[in-house]
């Protein structure tokens, strides 16, 4: 058994990018850049106008001017602004050939095809000048950036269809138990239980930036599930097995993967809750193993797979610890770490009543994961903890 923070870094240590591949921009979301975005087109364009208004010579101001057309965004005015006229324009619009001001029309008064300019306009010329966003060259992205949506504006903004992207891990998750139904089909069923876990581990990996490619739940027949595991190993790059992880005579999870050459990296933690959750290798394929209650499974998910899903996308930050201070008591923590669930309030962080393993009401209510070290003393409120979004 080996501390919470060992079991990171073996995790950290093989959670690489596994891969290149370029994605067309619309279903590049959430991915992580693998290389700069760099911009095929100036932006804008040409000069364009920044309101709605008066394309006009700044020469011509204050005064009358005849109106000669107009100019939208996409339809624009193909004359010349010569002395005395002007063009109706939209924002976003170019600006017409001549015109080197925007008056925008709350400023001016119209009557027919003659526009009046009473009063000299502002410094303001409401123009955007051609390439004052970005220049065709410029590098809009770095490396590393995940593909957020203010991300996806700036890369198609710069007229970039594809993107070169770090390959989203391929996730299988395996759920083992006889006593696993369905939801739905367990309250038809004597002794079944729905199958909770499954379903949010899968989710959890996509968060962090995964691609589920099935999720499926096994009987405690080992050899079933040992070819299970094998059509599995052929085809993710990480498989999450949920269940079976104790030492019961009906707990395989490790040995479904034996015949395949399982290579253990650690197969217990010393944390609370979550002690069975174990990792290793069967070939090129990482497998982690979550114990099966709800609350351990994810806890321990949230600690251990998601940085390992993050780091083989390409991501980082998945473990930002912070402090916050305590909206009520803390007992004191025994010989093994204690992640404890939490929920924000504006008094600080309040853990929940209900810290059992099982529990799944309780899970919906956490925010938070507070981290109490080995032998910790009690902590009064108002203590800062070390805290992490859960």
């Amino acid at each position: 058994m080996i501390p919470f923070d060992e079991a990171v870094r073996r995790v950290t240590a093989v959670a690489r990018p596994i891969g290149r591949e370029s994605v067309p921009i619309g279903r590049a979301a959430g991915r992580v850049l693998a290389a700069p975005v760099v911009a095929m087109i100036d932006s804008p364009r040409a000069d364009c106008s920044a309101m709605d208004g008066y394309a006009v010579r700044d020469a011509d101001l204050p005064g009358a001017l005849r109106l000669i057309g107009e100019s939208s965004a996409g339809s624009d005015f193909q004359g010349v602004v010569e002395p005395g006229t002007c063009v109706r324009i939209f924002t976003g619009a170019r600006v017409p050939a001549g015109a080197d001001r925007v008056v925008i029309q709350e400023a001016a008064g119209r009557d027919g095809e003659t526009l009046s300019v009473a009063d000299l306009p502002g410094p303001a010329r409401h123009i955007r000048p051609a390439g004052s966003d970005f220049r065709a060259g410029d590098v809009l992205l770095e490396a590393g950036r995940r593909l957020d949506p203010r991300a996806l504006a700036a890369a198609a903004g710069g007229d970039v269809a594809e993107v070169e992207t770090w390959r989203a891990p391929a996730v299988w998750v395996l759920a083992s138990g006889d006593e696993l139904a369905p939801p739905g089909e367990a309250s038809g069923s004597p002794g079944a239980i729905p199958d909770s876990v499954s379903f949010a581990v899968a989710a959890l990996a996509e968060m962090w930036g995964g691609r589920t490619l099935a999720s499926r739940r096994l009987a405690d027949d080992l050899p079933a599930m040992e070819r299970a595991a094998g059509e599995a190993l052929e085809q993710a790059d990480l498989i999450v097995v949920t269940g079976g992880a104790s030492v019961g005579e009906k707990d395989h999870a490790k040995a479904m993967f034996a015949p395949h050459g399982l290579d253990l990296i650690f197969s217990k933690v010393a944390i609370k809750p979550g002690k069975p959750v174990w990792f290793g290798r069967a070939g090129r394929t990482l497998v982690l193993g979550l114990p099966g209650n709800p609350t351990s499974a994810m806890v321990t998910a949230r600690l251990l797979l998601a940085p390992l899903v993050a780091g083989l996308s390409g991501r980082a930050g998945a473990l930002e610890w912070r402090s916050l201070p305590l909206g009520a008591p803390l007992p004191a923590c025994g010989d093994r770490e204690t992640f404890h669930r939490a929920r924000l309030t504006d008094a600080g962080a309040i853990p929940l009543v209900n810290q059992d393993s099982s529990a799944q009401k309780a899970l919906a209510e956490a925010d938070l994961l507070l981290r109490s070290r080995p032998h910790d003393r009690p902590r009064p409120a108002g203590e800062a903890i070390e805290a992490l979004d859960f």
